[in-house]
């Protein structure tokens, strides 16, 4: 047992490490969302984004297109899951 209390500390540690808000929650009994369904920044850099873009194709604003496209990219990026965890220890059958 004492193999298993030590495998619920370090899961602890880890959750406490990478997503220090829901940890919180998870300790003071007011659960959150964890980090992977929050993506608020996410939705908003979209929005942004796309204002962006029609203002740059309504008006003949390279610039803001393409400065457009890069933020569209950015909140793409801030939308997809994490790919930084795939591979440890969990593998796919």
């Amino acid at each position: 047992m004492p193999h298993l209390h030590r495998a619920i500390e370090d899961l602890e540690a880890e959750t406490r490490r990478t997503d220090p808000r829901f940890a919180e929650g998870l300790r003071t009994g007011r659960p959150c969302a964890p980090r992977e369904y929050r993506r608020r920044m996410g939705w908003f850099l979209q929005a942004v984004a796309l204002a962006w873009i029609l203002i740059g194709i309504a008006l003949p604003q390279g610039l803001l297109l393409a400065a457009g496209l890069v933020l569209a990219g950015i909140g793409t990026g801030v939308l997809s899951p994490r790919h930084d965890a795939v591979g440890r220890g969990r593998r796919r059958s």
